[in-house]
């Protein structure tokens, strides 16, 4: 599927969603006006990271669209996790929609909440909308695929930064559950540096959401897909058709969690990783003021100027509603200590060096 279609159909889900989803405030939003205000978009992370381009990203969009055409500025926020730009948000600005967060999964994470002194509750934020890369997939070498499943053979070798990261950890799972017979290889610098030992076979396995990065891997023959992370589909993660078809991990997973806390676990593991990045308005922002907001990022992400300017990012960037958003967020807010601790543990016992 080309990027203008998927665009094209996140949008229309998201522009039915927010018609079905409306509030009674939200006949009102026509009429809020921003004009002559200055909004301040706060950004809980140094310059240069993908928060940051994501809400600079949307910034001019947003100015564009909303009513009155009004002037955002950028305020960069850093500080544990981007907890203490959410924090200042919750509690030191006016619900009155002229501070906008832009923020990541960590920031509704309720493990990161509570560790960094988090004084806001996530659910409680008015979401705009998202941006996301539509999930990962796991390459794996076709010549080594056939010692995957067998104990008696080499472990094939799993290429990762350092194991922690969400995206990293769909091999938590593989391994665990499905009887991968696979090997943990940390202390990569980056995405491209993982990308080139796997090229090189000195890794068999890898995990990446680049599509054209896929494309190029999938094409050369020497590498196929053997599972997928999936997108966001209501409340279900269903397989991307650019991926061929390859199973959503979710399905693969299915039955096979037998204990509660394994599976919030891994329910955990999915929205943190399906989540990304959002934009968001303080709690208890009038509903009008929200649907208006709502209404600037349906627009804004249907712009020839979003595709443009999102390639910066990623080649894959693609807009998530906001009822997907708090789905994901929802998901997260149960998750308790022995989930974290279940996956740390699973961590450990695969050889990974976790606090």
């Amino acid at each position: 599927m080309r990027h203008g279609s998927r665009w094209a159909a996140a949008l229309t889900l998201a522009l039915a969603a927010a018609v079905c989803g409306a509030t009674p405030g939200a006949a009102a939003a026509d009429v809020t006006d921003f004009k002559g205000k200055t909004i301040s978009m706060v950004i809980g992370s140094e310059p240069g990271g993908g928060s940051d381009a994501s809400g600079r990203l949307m910034a001019p969009l947003l100015e564009k669209y909303l009513p009155g055409k009004p002037q955002i500025v950028v305020r960069n926020m850093p500080g544990a996790h981007g907890i203490t730009a959410l924090n200042y948000v919750a509690q030191q600005t006016k619900p009155d929609g002229l501070t906008v967060i832009a923020a990541s999964s960590a920031q509704a994470n309720p493990i990161t909440l509570k560790k960094d002194n988090g004084q806001y509750d996530p659910i409680k934020l008015r979401y705009i909308g998202g941006l996301g890369r539509g999930g990962s997939v796991v390459l794996v070498n076709t010549d080594s695929e056939k010692r995957l499943f067998d104990r008696s053979q080499p472990p094939l070798f799993f290429g990762v930064l350092d194991g922690t990261r969400s995206s990293e950890q769909v091999a938590v799972w593989g391994i665990e559950y499905l009887g991968w017979n696979a090997k943990w290889v940390v202390g990569y610098r980056g995405t491209s540096a993982v990308t080139l030992a796997l090229e090189r076979g000195e890794v068999d396995m890898n995990t990446t959401g680049n599509i054209f990065l896929i494309k190029r891997l999938v094409e050369s023959g020497k590498f196929r897909i053997l599972t997928q992370s999936g997108s966001l589909d209501g409340d279900t993660f269903v397989a991307r058709p650019e991926f061929g078809g390859a199973p959503v991990l979710a399905n693969l997973m299915r039955g096979k969690l037998t204990d509660p806390i394994a599976k919030q676990a891994f329910d955990y593991w999915e929205a943190i990783n399906g989540l990304d990045k959002w934009l968001a308005l303080a709690p208890d922002t009038p509903d009008d003021i929200v649907a208006t907001y709502r209404a600037a990022f349906d627009k804004a992400v249907a712009d020839p100027d979003f595709a443009t300017m999102g390639k910066r990012i990623s080649d894959d960037l693609a807009p998530m509603s906001h009822q997907s958003v708090e789905y994901l967020v929802a998901k997260m807010s149960g998750t308790t200590e022995e989930a974290e601790d279940f996956i740390k543990n699973l961590q450990r016992k695969q050889g990974l060096r976790v606090e």
